[in-house]
């Protein structure tokens, strides 16, 4: 490949750097069954650098941690740790047996006299110390963890998506902790907000290769693009390059023997370069479609109350979610997201209140716990098996939103290949799950996306289109989420959850809040993606609302007559939707067909403008008090 050794250039030393590294890679070479994962990773990491490491899910940001902490054999090359020098990592999953508590776990390394630092940290991650590590939760114990390994003497963190399962808050504590501190990091996390404020450096693995920037975050994906442009370049020139020596070995082969005898060996070798090059892995090819729209009404809710004990969850809230509208759920850990969430999509139900919800409506849901993948099952199982998405008496394929299509196909439409269709799902990086789960929700068709935690371990460019699609999306969205720039390019509405009962609704994302409650904003606020809402109610929004006046009796009792008109409405589609889902009803009785359809169509509209009337009069209603 030494056409492109400009481009893939190996990550060396710092040109900051005067002090020894604390941690050298030369040469280092890993592969698993065959497979080649990296190969002659040369880097070294000093004394106070700030490092991000970026790439692909499943490109080996983690293994790359893991070989830099010294927890996995290499094939070839060397690892070296300047003498005297600590280098501690965040394991995803950290085995806490053997302790009481996860306090006597994070102050494990330390002496009772600092204690104290262990302390600071689990109070500022919000995690309570006095916690039996056997019960605790999976989000608890990788804070416990988290708290350990920022006490800790370590000269080098190796800090492996530090900020999943926590929330705002403690990753605004993290962030000023990392901030603050002169120990050296690298840090793998999918929150940009995060990565742009602490990087100062960038290792990017692409296709087995480290490369280095001494630039943040903020400027990587410019630094990305040139370097493929550059890569592109280099590719053309070879290509020409093979086709006028192939040209040549056709029409100039009659020239002396041992000469031409070269060229060819020159031209052979020209192909197996090129055919040693990776290709790039492109972008999912994922998309969202809705079938058909749901009613102007999503979801209503009107003094809603829910307790689990003394706990108040939710207390008095209500909410008016109409179509088209992106609302996010943001709050610490524990506070009621998923409860709250459960509760407007008619999951869960209130202790007290009412739930109204709208019509039309065909939801998908993304878990954040991933508890629809078995991870015993084969990729290519849990779709093929799944009842929403299966083909009758065939095993290979899936309906893709209303048409079959081979589940490899479609599994490659995700970034997976055939090898890893056959593997089971346990096999996959956390970002490869969550393309999983985002393959099984975009094979239907929805009008209303529930996301919780969508963005957990994702890479830059699937979060960057799942963005677009939600930006572009015909329909609803609520979710929940605890990464800042997500929330800023998506939300239209954010429902502030703050504890004890209390929840508060904002126009607008992340930043839009904070400046509402009169906080300061982060320094640089992404500019946020165009997202789509209906006109009535962006114009609601930036217009001033009227002045009140009293309902009259005749809207006042057009109010009362409306939801039973509604009601009646949906009653007479669904019958109607049912009759047309008949698939020989057109070759049967084709007038029937047509008369069905007609009606449908009428009382679609006449739905819609019922809910139309029946939000403005509420509002109305509402106003005058």
């Amino acid at each position: 490949m030494s056409h492109l050794l400009t481009i893939y250039g190996v990550a060396g030393m710092s040109p900051a750097m005067a002090a020894p590294p604390i941690l050298t890679l030369s040469d280092v070479t890993l592969g698993w069954g065959g497979r080649p994962l990296f190969k002659g990773i040369t880097l070294a990491i000093g004394a106070g650098e700030r490092l991000c490491v970026v790439g692909r899910n499943g490109s080996g940001k983690s293994t790359l941690m893991k070989v830099m902490a010294g927890m996995t054999d290499i094939d070839g090359g060397e690892r070296f740790v300047q003498p005297g020098r600590r280098v501690s990592y965040l394991p995803q999953d950290p085995d806490l047996s053997g302790f009481a508590t996860l306090m006597d776990y994070a102050a494990a390394d330390l002496g009772s006299e600092d204690r104290w630092k262990a302390e600071s940290a689990m109070e500022g991650l919000k995690v309570s110390g006095a916690s039996d590590p056997s019960t605790a939760s999976g989000g608890e114990r990788r804070r416990a963890a988290l708290a350990r390994l920022l006490s800790s003497e370590a000269d080098l963190l190796l800090l492996d998506e530090p900020t999943n399962h926590l929330d705002i808050h403690a990753i605004e504590w993290l962030e000023e902790y990392l901030a603050g501190t002169k120990t050296a990091f690298a840090l793998i996390s999918h929150d940009r907000a995060f990565l742009n404020r602490l990087s100062r450096g960038i290792l990017w693995i692409d296709r087995g290769v480290v490369q280095r920037a001494s630039h943040g975050f903020a400027k990587f994906e410019d630094w990305r693009d040139k370097l493929w442009e550059e890569e592109d370049q280099q590719r053309h020139k070879l290509d020409r390059l093979i086709q006028q020596e192939a040209h040549w070995a056709v029409y100039g082969i009659s020239a002396r023997r041992t000469r031409n005898q070269g060229r060819l060996r020159k031209l052979a070798g020209l192909r197996q370069e090129r055919a040693e090059q990776i290709r790039r892995v492109g972008a999912a090819a994922m998309a969202l479609e809705t079938e058909q729209k749901s009613g102007k009404l999503v979801v209503e809710a009107k003094g809603i109350s829910k307790a689990f004990g003394d706990r108040k969850i939710i207390d008095d809230f209500s909410i008016r979610v109409a179509r088209g509208e992106r609302i996010a759920l943001v709050g610490p850990n524990g506070v009621g997201k998923t409860t709250l969430l459960n509760i407007l999509t008619g999951q869960g139900e209130p202790d007290s209140g009412q739930i109204r919800i709208g019509t039309n409506l065909e939801m998908a849901v993304f878990d954040q716990a991933r508890a629809q993948l078995d991870p015993e099952r084969s990729l290519w199982d849990t779709l093929t098996h799944d009842p929403e998405l299966a083909v009758s008496g065939n095993s290979d394929q899936v309906i893709v939103r209303g048409r079959p299509k081979h589940v490899v196909g479609y599994l490659k439409d995700f970034l997976f290949d055939e090898r890893q269709a056959r593997g089971p799902v346990k096999a996959l990086s956390g970002g490869e799950r969550a393309r999983l789960l985002l393959a099984r929700i975009m094979a239907r068709t929805s009008n209303l996306l529930v996301l919780d935690e969508p963005t957990n371990d994702l890479d830059v460019e699937t979060l960057d289109l799942l963005q677009e699609l939600i930006g572009d999306f015909d329909g609803t969205v609520l979710l929940v989420s605890h990464d800042r720039d997500f929330l800023d390019r998506v939300a239209t509405t954010t429902i502030a959850m703050e504890g004890n009962g209390k929840a508060t609704v904002y126009s607008g994302g992340w930043s839009d809040y904070l400046a509402q409650r009169g906080e300061q904003a982060p320094e640089a606020k992404p500019v946020a993606k165009a997202v789509k809402t209906s006109a009535k109610r962006a114009e609601a929004i930036t217009q001033p609302a009227p002045s009140a006046r009293k309902i009259s009796f005749r809207e006042q009792k057009r109010l009362e007559e409306l939801p039973a008109e509604i009601d009646r409405l949906s009653g007479d589609i669904e019958k109607l939707e049912g009759l047309l889902a008949d698939p020989d009803l057109y070759a049967r009785d084709a007038a029937k067909f047509q008369k069905a359809t007609s009606a449908l169509a009428q009382r679609q509209s006449a739905l819609e403008a019922a809910e139309e009337e029946w939000l403005l009069l509420e509002e109305l209603a509402e106003a005058a008090g």
